[in-house]
C-alpha cells in the first residue's frame, strides 16, 4: 500500500484531536497521582498501623496488578454496584490511582532523604505536625523528587493507549477508528508513532532539565 498524503491530511484533523484528548489524560491523571501518592506516603507514616498497613497492603495490590486490569475494573465493574463513570473520567482515575503508587515511593524516598536534625529542630521548635510538614519536611523533600516524578508521568503517558480499551477517544482510539472506516492503516499508526514519538522526546528534554535543575547528577 502506498503512502497517500492526502489521506494524512485528511485524518489529521481527527489524529490532532486524539492527541489533545491524550494530554489532558495525562496531565489529569498526573495531578492525581501526585495527590493520591503522597497521601499513600503519609498515611503509610501513620503511628496508627492499622491505617498503615492496610493503606500499604492496598497500595501493593494496585501497583501488582496490571493497569489494563485496573482500568476495566473501574469502567465495567463498578456499574454492577451502582457506580457509572464516564470513559474520561474513569480513564484519569485509573491512571492516577496506579501511578499513585508509584509516586507513593518516591515520596517515601523523598521524605526519608531529609535530615533526621531537621525534625527535631521543628520539635525543639514547638511546630505543630502540620506545621512540621508543611514548612519543613515537604519544602525540602519535593524538589528532590521532582525528577523521579516526571520520569512515571512521561511512563504515564506512554500507556494511555490502554484508554482506548473504555472506549476514550484518546490517539490509539480515534487511529484504530479512522484506519477501520478507510481500511487504511498505515498512514494512522505510523502517524501515532510519530506523534508519540515527538512528545516523547520534547518531555524527555523536560525531564533533562528539570534533573539539573533539581536532581543531582551523577557524573
Amino acid at each position: 500500500m502506498e503512502w497517500d498524503w492526502d489521506f494524512v491530511w485528511q485524518i489529521m484533523p481527527t489524529l490532532i484531536e486524539g492527541v489533545k484528548i491524550t494530554i489532558l489524560a495525562t496531565v489529569l491523571g498526573s495531578a492525581l497521582a501526585a495527590v493520591v501518592g503522597l497521601a499513600i506516603a503519609l498515611l503509610r507514616r501513620s503511628e496508627n498501623k492499622a491505617v498503615a498497613r492496610s493503606v500499604g497492603f492496598a497500595a501493593e495490590f494496585i501497583r501488582g496488578t496490571p493497569l489494563l486490569v485496573q482500568l476495566y475494573f473501574i469502567f465495567y465493574v463498578l456499574p454492577d454496584v451502582g457506580i457509572l463513570l464516564p470513559p474520561m473520567v474513569a480513564g484519569t482515575i485509573g491512571l492516577g490511582l496506579h501511578y499513585g503508587t508509584y509516586a507513593a515511593e518516591v515520596y517515601r524516598a523523598g521524605i526519608d532523604n531529609v535530615p533526621r536534625g531537621q525534625w527535631e529542630a521543628a520539635k525543639a521548635c514547638n511546630l505543630s505536625a502540620r506545621q512540621t510538614w508543611t514548612h519543613v519536611i515537604l519544602p525540602q523533600a519535593i524538589p528532590p523528587m521532582i525528577p523521579a516524578l516526571a520520569n512515571y508521568f512521561i511512563a504515564m503517558f506512554k500507556e494511555t493507549p490502554l484508554l482506548s480499551a473504555i472506549t476514550v477517544l484518546e490517539l490509539m482510539n480515534q487511529a484504530k477508528s479512522v484506519a477501520n472506516t478507510y481500511y487504511r492503516y498505515v498512514e494512522p499508526m505510523t502517524l501515532v508513532g510519530a506523534f508519540f514519538l515527538v512528545i516523547s522526546l520534547c518531555s524527555v528534554v523536560l525531564l533533562r532539565w528539570l534533573e539539573r535543575r533539581y536532581g543531582r547528577v551523577e557524573r
